[in-house]
């Protein structure tokens, strides 16, 4: 459903499904800039918010797709009301890809919808979740073909349980995106700190960009600089907004998305602070 002020909605059952986005920030020049935006659905019943999980706990296994697909859509035809030129992060689901004809389709609406609504596929992210699944080849063969057609692949929820670093090999992404639980784990003592740090390392000297999920603390954003993360998504920097949000007011120049961190980012001993309160591992404050 098309709206007056812009922004598009669906319906599923009694649920009004809605599109929210939230900024993904680069480090540049020491300072942080907005290189991407992530499409999340937010669910409405009666006109009030509904928790995502409680939406989606209704779903059966068969409509999965068609909601996925439903979801996508709106992000991507609300996507053009972002600022331009930003990257737009979409979630790709790996257990609805049973046969190659569903990602034939996937596909194939991806094209439609970005040729409707004006966006480049250079601009989307394509988030493949860390999920188990028992048709890799169809999935496989689903993301080289994104990448034909000029898509870029993330791994989203690196780190969970379902990890999986074959897959990571296999897929060759762009960007890994870190779990956001698994991060607040290992930031808490120094030795995980370090761990996380070499892992970032090993991605990024390899030409691929890595973001840290759920930053929802200052000394988390000061961590993930001195890790050498290129980007970072969470509640200390920005919410989700419901489109139309209120994002075109944050920068009018967003960073680019695929770009090497600083050097002084990447040097043994993290970089200063600039300006901001040091921390300590774990949740104590350094005074």
């Amino acid at each position: 459903i098309r709206h007056d002020d812009g922004p598009s909605t669906g319906v599923w059952g009694l649920y009004v499904l809605k599109s929210a986005f939230q900024p993904i920030f680069a480090f540049r020049q020491g300072k942080l800039a907005v290189a991407a935006f992530e499409g999340l659905a937010r669910p409405f019943r009666d006109g009030k918010s509904q928790p995502p999980g409680t939406f989606f706990s209704t779903c059966t296994a068969a409509d999965r797709l068609h909601i996925e697909t439903l979801t996508r859509t709106l992000h991507l035809l609300n996507a053009a009301h972002l600022p331009k030129e930003a990257a737009i992060f979409v979630n790709f689901d790996p257990s609805v890809f049973v046969d190659r004809a569903i990602a034939e389709t996937a596909l194939r609406e991806m094209r439609l919808v970005l040729h409707e609504a004006g966006i480049d596929a250079s601009r989307i992210v394509c988030e493949v979740t860390e999920q188990r699944t028992a048709t890799l080849d169809v999935l496989f063969q689903f993301v080289q073909a994104l990448r034909a057609d000029g898509f870029r692949i993330a791994v989203d929820d690196y780190g969970s349980d379902d990890s999986d670093i074959s897959r990571i090999k296999d897929f060759r992404p762009d960007i890994v995106k870190f779990d956001a639980h698994w991060i607040a784990q290992l930031m808490d003592s120094s030795a995980g700190f370090a761990l996380l740090k070499t892992m970032v390392r090993t991605f990024e000297d390899q030409g691929t960009r890595t973001v840290f999920e759920g930053i929802e603390e200052s000394w988390h954003l000061d961590l993930a600089e001195r890790a050498g993360v290129s980007m970072v998504q969470g509640f200390a920097l920005a919410r989700p907004e419901v489109a139309p949000t209120s994002f075109h007011l944050l920068t009018e120049t967003p960073a680019p998305l695929i770009s090497a961190p600083p050097d002084e980012m990447l040097a043994a001993d993290g970089p200063a602070t600039r300006g901001r309160s040091t921390r300590v591992f774990g949740r104590r404050m350094a005074s």
